[in-house]
C-alpha cells in the first residue's frame, strides 16, 4: 500500500512516524513517501522558537485541548530518555503577563506548577498588573525535525524534494500536511497566513520565557522573549492575511524596541539572525478524512493542517488522530484484521 505524505514540517513528519510505528508490522506492504518543496532547515517549524504553549483560549474546542495535552504528556514522557537532547527537548519556566485580570487558560492543568504571579513578581514588569508563572517544555524545531527525519529514514521511508500540485494518482492514501500550501491543493477560504517575524539574539542571562498579551491587538502582537539552547528569540508580530516572507525593517524596529522596553538588558544583546514565516492560521485545525475521485481512481485523503502558531504544541496529538483515521481507512478496505488500538 502506497501512502504519500505532503509536507515535511513538524505535522507531516510526526504524522508519518506515528502511522509507520503503528502499522508497519500489521501491514507489510506499507510504503510511506514524504513529498515537500521545503525540508528542514527551511520549514516554518524550523523558524519556531519551540515553546509548548497553546493560545490563551481554545474557543470551546475541547478536541484541540485534548490534542495539546496528548502532545505535552508524550513529550514529558520523552524528557528523561537518551533521545531528549537530540530532539531539542527540555523544560523551561516563565511568565505570561497582562495589563488586566483574565480567566485561567484551558491548559492550566496540563503544564507544571501553574500559578498566579505575586505582587512582588509583578514589580519586575512595570506596566503589567496580572500574570501567570508555569513550567512548560521547549521542543526546538531545528533539532526535532532532523531527529524525526532520521527516524523515518531508518524505517525505510523515502523523501522526495518536489512541489506537489495536486493529490497524486497511483497513491492509496494521501496525508495532506502541507500547512500554508493546503489552499493550493484544495480551495480553503478559512486558511489564511498569520505572518510572523522574529529576531535571534545572544542573551545567555535570559533564563525564563516572558510572553506579554495585549487582548485588544490579539495573539502574538505584543512582545515575547523565549530563550533557547543556543540563542534567544524575540518576537511580537502576527499579521493576518499578509503573505510576505521577507523580513521587514519596520517590524524589526517594532520587535526590538518593545522587547528592550520589556527587558532593558536586551539592548546589550548581540543580534545573530532574523526570520519571518507564515503560520497556517485557521479557525480550527482541519483533521478529517475525505474520499476524492481522481479520474477513474478513488483516493483517500487525510487532511491535517491549519495549526496556526501552535504546530509544535499540538503535533503529536494530531499525529495520533491521523493514525486512527488511517486505521479506519484500512479497516474499510479490509486490509487490517487487527484493530489499531483503543479509540479515545
Amino acid at each position: 500500500m502506497r501512502v504519500a505524505v505532503i509536507g515535511a514540517g513538524v505535522i507531516g513528519l510526526s504524522s508519518a512516524l506515528c502511522i509507520h510505528e503503528q502499522f508497519h508490522s500489521l501491514l507489510p506492504s506499507l510504503q510511506l513517501e514524504v513529498y515537500a518543496d521545503h525540508f528542514t532547515p527551511h520549514t516554518t517549524s524550523d523558524g519556531a522558537a519551540g515553546l509548548w504553549q497553546p493560545y490563551l483560549s481554545d474557543h470551546g474546542n475541547l478536541q484541540e485541548t485534548l490534542w495539546n495535552k496528548e502532545t505535552f504528556d508524550y513529550l514529558l514522557g520523552q524528557l528523561n530518555s537518551p533521545a531528549a537532547k537530540e530532539m531539542g527537548l527540555f523544560l523551561i519556566s516563565g511568565y505570561n503577563l497582562f495589563t488586566e485580570p483574565v480567566p485561567d487558560p484551558s491548559w492550566k492543568n496540563i503544564v507544571l506548577g501553574f500559578r498566579n504571579l505575586t505582587p512582588k513578581e509583578l514589580e519586575l514588569f512595570p506596566g503589567y498588573s496580572y500574570g501567570w508563572f508555569n513550567t512548560a517544555l521547549m521542543l526546538e524545531g531545528r533539532s526535532y525535525l532532523p531527529w524525526l527525519t532520521n527516524r523515518l529514514t531508518q524505517r525505510g521511508v523515502k523523501f522526495f524534494h518536489k512541489k506537489v500540485e495536486s493529490f497524486q494518482e497511483g497513491v492509496d492514501v494521501v496525508l495532506n500536511c502541507s500547512g500554508m500550501r493546503a489552499g493550493h491543493l484544495q480551495p480553503d477560504p478559512e486558511l489564511q497566513p498569520g505572518r510572523g517575524q522574529i529576531i535571534k539574539v545572544l542573551a545567555p542571562w535570559v533564563k525564563h520565557f516572558i510572553i506579554t498579551h495585549n487582548l485588544k491587538s490579539g495573539i502574538y502582537n505584543s512582545p515575547y522573549v523565549i530563550p533557547g539552547s543556543e540563542f534567544t528569540v524575540l518576537g511580537g508580530i502576527y499579521q493576518h492575511g499578509n503573505w510576505s516572507e521577507e523580513n521587514s525593517a519596520k517590524d524589526h524596529k517594532s520587535i526590538w524596541d518593545s522587547c528592550c522596553r520589556l527587558l532593558p538588558p536586551l539592548q546589550k544583546a548581540k543580534i545573530i539572525g532574523e526570520w519571518s514565516g507564515l503560520r497556517p492560521a485557521r479557525p480550527s485545525v482541519r483533521l478529517e478524512r475525505e474520499s476524492i475521485c481522481q479520474g477513474n481512481l478513488q483516493g483517500e485523503v487525510i487532511h491535517n493542517y491549519g495549526h496556526g502558531g501552535f504546530g509544535i504544541t499540538i503535533h503529536w496529538g494530531c499525529a495520533m488522530a491521523a493514525a486512527r483515521l488511517f486505521g479506519s481507512i484500512l479497516q474499510d478496505k479490509k486490509q487490517l484484521s487487527i484493530p489499531p488500538g483503543p479509540r479515545l
